[in-house]
């Protein structure tokens, strides 16, 4: 196989082999596997938020990382409440 990154075909077949990969190894899962799973992809995305916070505040202090994760969290609330942001598409005009 070539180098993926020299070759946007081989790319392209790179990525689908991974999606595919990914499609079926979800279909063989029972329901409660994918409970289980969103709960650790959940989990390790509140560890990197906490890391991310504790590197931007510059500190060692895991409650000023939850502080700060909070304080994210709560802003997108208060945007998504606003009509800043949103999960459906615009109607067309």
């Amino acid at each position: 196989m070539t180098n993926p990154h020299e070759n946007p075909a081989a790319l392209a077949e790179l990525q689908d082999a991974i999606y595919r990969e990914k499609v079926v190894r979800a279909r063989a899962m029972t329901p409660d596997q994918r409970f289980a799973a969103v709960f650790e992809l959940t989990n390790s995305v509140f560890e990197r938020m906490h890391e991310g916070a504790m590197w931007r505040l510059k500190t060692t202090d895991p409650q000023a990382g939850w502080a700060e994760v909070r304080r994210q969290l709560e802003r997108l609330i208060k945007a998504q409440e606003a009509g800043y942001y949103t999960t459906t598409k615009p109607t067309p005009p």
